[in-house]
């Protein structure tokens, strides 16, 4: 089965869509488009009745929604149908961020619940959030932003690596089509995450005979045929929009 993404001219990349209840990689550097490609993929799916989670380790989801609600993927009317749920395991903010956010308009159709941990919440501790969710909500798209804002329990780089792998792992039994948001900002410094993920996108954000160039490049995709090129991205009224290869 095929997941349409709603990114217009990425589908066709892969043969349709992404393959369901698999879990996917998306990376690349600060504004290349990664929040956009999260948000845009679950919209698309709620608008269809696929309920999806976005599931912020960093950014607030109120500051997500302001930022996404630009685009005509109609937000916030999926919000208040249920459709489209935001979760906060980030670190618990200060400096009075609750009251607002509580007072908010969309307080009462917005998932959100903040770690009782002062640091970044670590991988088991987000599972077992993020499996509580999709088992009460029936959530059917799950985007996790961002791996790289996981704390583990050891600085042993091997027991990390094995900590993520677990970690992913279980997120494959969860029954969702998974995107995992990552900072790396090389497509060639390899991961746990890209090794252990199904498929690796990567957005790229350079500078390009003197202008600044957005571009999508899809540099593993597991039972699937695809095309590894890169393509250039631009940013639309309804969001992400993949052209053709980079010249």
């Amino acid at each position: 089965m095929r997941i349409q993404t709603g990114i217009e001219g990425f589908d066709e990349l892969m043969q349709g869509g992404l393959l369901s209840e698999r879990v996917y990689l998306v990376s690349g550097p600060p504004g290349s488009g990664k929040t956009t490609f999260g948000v845009q993929f679950l919209a698309h799916g709620a608008a269809l009745g696929d309920v999806g989670l976005y599931v912020t380790l960093l950014e607030s989801p109120q500051n997500i929604i302001d930022d996404m609600s630009n685009y005509s993927m109609n937000v916030i009317p999926l919000i208040k149908m249920r459709k489209l749920l935001f979760a906060d395991l980030g670190p618990r903010m200060e400096y009075g961020y609750m009251d607002e956010f509580n007072g908010s308009e969309l307080s009462h159709y917005q998932v959100s619940r903040t770690s009782l941990e002062s640091e970044a919440p670590s991988p088991a501790m987000v599972f077992k959030e993020v499996a509580a969710y999709v088992a009460e909500y029936d959530v059917k798209r799950l985007v996790l932003d961002s791996v790289s804002a996981i704390r583990f329990t050891t600085k042993d780089i091997s027991l990390q690596e094995k900590e993520m792998t677990r970690f992913i792992r279980n997120l494959k039994k969860l029954g969702c089509t998974t995107i995992l948001i990552g900072e790396l900002t090389d497509p060639t410094a390899y991961s746990t995450e890209q090794f252990a993920a199904h498929g690796v996108i990567f957005m790229h954000n350079f500078l390009y005979d003197k202008n600044m160039t957005r571009a999508i490049q899809i540099i593993k995709m597991r039972g699937t045929k695809h095309d590894c090129n890169m393509r250039t991205v631009q940013f639309t009224d309804r969001g992400l929009k993949i052209e053709g290869y980079l010249e």
